[in-house]
């Protein structure tokens, strides 16, 4: 058995070396567009020629939030979707920020294709080769990109920026309140391995400068790794990586049941040990000498002598009045014993000598030796 184990051991510190290398070695490839990466289909030289240009720029992690006033935003590709909060606020943002959206996407996301009214074809189109149509774009004729697309349909208010070799738009403008969004359907016109194609370069300049020399140009960086809304339910049905660990915790759990195998041996629940009434009592004296409550000891002691008193008697304990008239009148002793004591606890409380003596009484008064008069 020892041997068996030894070869799981080796095996399961192979298969964590083996993801650690995959996962740490830098990648070539980033279908996210991600302005961190220098793949030929990344963005880090758009972050690079803003930055070139003048421009500050920053990107958005860790937390989703909209950017400054007047300024430039990139949204290459979300992997992670937004959630209709983050799309409205984005919306928001270009219409009453004066903002400027370059949003490109080979699929869309939901929900900001519903908050920017963007709205697209079902089946594909040949790319290549881009032609600008729209005299916004200074000094752009053609731009170069990836084979094929998904087509944009695009509304009266929206104005084609490219078009593919069949006439389909591939990129598009529109005004929002005092903002703009530009639409992409081919990322690649603006990734690392395509600004020396064409007037790809050129374009990218344009946008960039479209808000100003002064513009700050942020990326959205929050939307190509896991947040919040990655969790939720139906990320575990609509996404490949959440349906794959449901079917892993599924095959675990059948593994489990049908090997029926426990994980360890039975531990046997130790024998409760009934307490005596004594134990419970020195217990509780102890926490309320601890605590140094002597008053609330002679009110628990009174309230139980009252108690014993009313079982001797057959006297009801409640309501309390009635129970002394009808103890003055059934017992009288006991009546007077009682009351003179429970007027003297609160001078009894001053000293733990006059508390034993006041316990004391009250003791002899709830439970009197036999054959003695009361």
């Amino acid at each position: 058995m020892r041997p068996a184990r030894g070869w799981i051991v080796a095996a399961v510190l192979a298969i964590l070396l083996a993801a650690a290398i995959y996962f740490l070695q830098p990648h070539a490839d980033s279908p996210e567009h991600s302005s961190s990466s220098d793949a030929a289909n990344g963005a880090s030289a758009v972050l690079l020629f803003a930055e070139a240009m003048g421009h500050q720029t920053s990107q958005v992690t860790g937390s989703f939030d909209t950017p400054s006033p007047f300024s430039v935003m990139f949204v290459f590709t979300p992997t992670s979707p937004y959630t209709a909060d983050e799309a409205d606020r984005l919306r928001q943002w270009v219409r009453d920020s004066g903002g400027l959206l370059i949003y490109a996407s080979e699929q869309g996301d939901p929900e900001l294709d519903r908050s920017l009214g963007v709205s697209r074809f079902d089946g594909f189109a040949g790319g290549g080769r881009y032609a600008a149509t729209a005299p916004t774009l200074a000094g752009v004729t053609a731009v170069s990109g990836g084979d094929a697309i998904v087509p944009l349909d695009p509304s009266a208010t929206q104005v084609p920026l490219l078009r593919t070799p069949d006439g389909f738009v591939a990129g598009y403008v529109q005004q929002l309140g005092i903002g703009h969004v530009v639409v992409l359907a081919d990322p690649l016109v603006l990734c690392n391995g395509y600004l020396e194609k064409a007037d790809n370069g050129v374009l990218l300049a344009d946008l960039i400068s479209a808000s100003g020399a002064g513009a700050a140009v942020t990326f959205d960086e929050y939307h190509h790794g896991l947040t919040a809304s990655d969790f939720a339910p139906q990320s575990w049905i609509t996404t490949p990586w959440g349906a794959a660990l449901l079917w892993l915790l599924v095959a675990v759990f059948f593994g489990l049941v049908l090997r029926g195998r426990r994980f360890g041996p039975l531990v046997g629940r130790p024998a409760e040990v009934a307490r005596s009434d004594a134990e419970w009592s020195v217990a509780v004296g102890q926490l309320l000498r601890r605590s140094s409550a002597r008053a609330v000891t002679l009110g628990l002691l009174a309230t139980a002598t009252e108690r014993a008193v009313a079982s001797r008697t057959g006297l009801p304990l409640q309501p309390r009045e009635r129970f002394w008239n009808a103890l003055w009148v059934r017992a009288p002793e006991v009546a007077g014993e009682l009351a003179e004591v429970e007027n003297s606890l609160f001078a009894a409380s001053a000293s733990e000598g006059q508390l034993l003596q006041a316990a004391r009484r009250l003791h002899d008064i709830a439970h009197p030796v036999t054959g003695k008069p009361r």
